[in-house]
């Protein structure tokens, strides 16, 4: 077993480079296309979901199947190789099994024991037996994930360790209020139709939302999710379909929004989400920020401020104009001549950082946004005290992000995230019940090594015995030759007599060796067997084939 995996997470990466590096559908399926094409891979499996990208692998050699993985990794996301290899992991052979074995009981997920994870590496599993990827090896692996995973929930209480993605977005949306008596008649928009989506638009419908209305790009799939809620026994809420041009009005009338679709930049901008609170209060959508900043507040416009690119009136008063916050969603060009504005700056400002400190920063910021189209926005920390209370809901369960992060600027919008999710729950209670789980990994870890080094000794076994068989058929064919004389029933006695001494002589032998197999570092056994016995090659590798074609016709898809 040569068994690899190179990976990026929300435990390795910030979201800003998972959301750069996210794969489109066609993306993962050339990836996977490549990946057994290139030399040191035999099989490949994908598991791509809002907060991970691990890419496991058949390997025969460990630092090429490395470097060759993380290459591919970097060419199908788009991310350099360069910027993209600190934030890369890599686990081969039981430590591969062992974190996958751990993804899938939840142990590693942003919300510690959530089920929805074994629905994911159940979709990996079927696209790499669809496209031919996943071999033996990568198909007893993921089936052995999934019910690992199924016997963690159910032998331990990893669920109340956490909950899924969108109960745990739910519940931030709703801050300290019990989420039944939050969405108690409120309106819901959901916006996508696929499986995040509608476990989001299911959890609203039984949490208590008078209405869930459901757009998709696809309007027939929005069409089926809205009857599968209306004839939901588990709810009574009322559910319809809009296209996604009905969007913008939609919004004006919902209370809650939750976004996660495929889609490869913004679906919601702040200037949509702008009008649409302008469309419910009938007022302007206006900017709401606290005192409680990482940068020093904007001091007044002196003479050396009238050639700044920004437009110093539109600024808000505790960000300043040379920070992070103030150049969020620049464009390239307005980035650099903010750059050259801010390095030929006089004007020190007590407690920031130098003028020569920030244009490197900005100049910085002009080359990531000439990469990734815009310069993600910079949250600050915001007592809620000190801010409207929220009308307006969104939940972006999308990665990359279906929402721009800058409406989180806009009173009387609170807006959840993948980021903010994963800020908030780094510090989550973990269950006694995870210690638990953790032994079930460790064992079934252990159990799955032992199953595969016994199963790479089969073929060596079976071909012995083959062996043993053809040496028996061929001496009785001799002893017939020698003494034609010989009746049937002597000749029955004689050829079941050789039979069992040779079954006797072979038993203790191979039942040792498959037990010794099957222990670590037992890899060895099988090519000693094949030494001894001076087995032929190309016999036990077409056993090996026939046992591999044998499980693969027999394994349900």
């Amino acid at each position: 077993m040569s068994l690899l995996v190179v990976g990026l997470s929300h435990r390795s990466a910030p979201v800003s480079v998972l959301e750069r590096a996210a794969l489109s559908t066609d993306a993962q399926i050339k990836l996977l296309q490549d990946t057994v094409a290139a030399e040191p891979a035999t099989e490949a499996a994908l598991l791509a979901t809002c907060n991970r990208i691990e890419l496991y692998a058949d390997v025969d050699k460990f630092h090429a199947g490395v470097a060759e993985l993380s290459t591919l990794l970097a060419q199908h996301s788009g991310v350099g190789l360069e910027e993209l290899t600190p934030y890369l992991y890599v686990h081969y052979e039981d430590r591969a099994v062992h974190h996958l074995f751990s993804v899938a009981c939840g142990l590693d997920s942003m919300v510690v024991g959530e089920g929805q994870i074994l629905g994911q590496i159940k979709d990996s599993l079927a696209t790499a037996q669809d496209l031919h990827t996943a071999g033996r090896l990568l198909n007893d692996l993921f089936q052995q994930a999934l019910r690992v995973g199924k016997r963690a929930h159910s032998e331990t209480g990893i669920d109340r360790a956490g909950q899924s993605l969108v109960t745990f977005g739910l519940e931030q949306l709703a801050a300290a209020a019990d989420v039944p008596a939050w969405a108690r008649g409120k309106r819901a928009l959901v916006i996508g139709a696929g499986s995040m989506s509608s476990l989001a638009a299911a959890t609203l419908a039984r949490a208590g939302v008078d209405e869930v209305v459901v757009a998709n790009r696809t309007f027939e799939r929005a069409e089926r999710l809205a009857q599968i809620l209306t004839e939901a026994d588990d709810n009574a809420v009322t559910a319809r379909a809009v296209e996604m041009s009905a969007v913008p009005a939609e919004l004006t009338r919902a209370d809650v929004v939750v976004s996660c679709t495929g889609a490869t930049g913004l679906v919601l901008t702040a200037e949509a989400v702008a009008q649409a609170v302008e469309g419910r209060t009938g007022e302007p959508a206006v900017a709401a920020f606290t005192a409680v900043q990482t940068e020093a507040p904007l001091p007044a416009a002196g003479p050396g401020d009238e050639n700044c690119p920004l437009d110093l009136a539109a600024v808000p008063t505790g960000f300043s104009v040379m920070g992070e916050a103030a150049v969020a969603g620049m464009d390239a060009a307005t980035l650099e001549q903010h750059a050259a504005w801010v390095a030929g700056g006089t004007v020190e400002r007590p407690g920031r950082r130098s003028p020569e400190a920030d244009a490197e920063l900005i100049t910085a910021l002009a080359a990531t946004v000439a990469t990734v189209g815009r310069i993600p926005e910079r949250r600050r920390p915001e007592p809620p005290a000190e801010r409207p209370a929220p009308f307006f809901f969104l939940l972006d369960l999308a990665m990359p992000r279906d929402i721009d992060a800058a409406v989180h600027r806009l009173a009387g919008v609170r807006l959840v995230d993948i980021e903010s999710l994963a800020e908030s729950s780094a510090d989550a209670p973990m269950a006694a019940d995870v210690d638990l789980v953790r032994r079930i990994v460790s064992d079934e870890v252990a159990a799955f090594g032992a199953a595969q080094r016994a199963a790479h000794i089969t073929p060596t076994v079976v071909a012995l015995r083959t062996m043993a068989a053809d040496v028996v058929a061929g001496e009785i064919a001799r002893l017939d030759g020698r003494l034609p004389d010989l009746d049937e029933r002597q000749r029955g006695e004689i050829r079941q007599a050789v039979h069992r001494v040779v079954d006797k002589l072979l038993h203790a032998p191979t039942v040792r060796v498959k037990q010794l197999a099957a222990e670590p570092g037992g890899a060895g056994y099988a090519d000693a067997l094949r030494t001894l016995f001076d087995l032929d090659p190309e016999t036990v590798a077409s056993v090996s084939r026939a046992v591999d074609s044998t499980d693969t016709k027999d394994r349900p898809a």
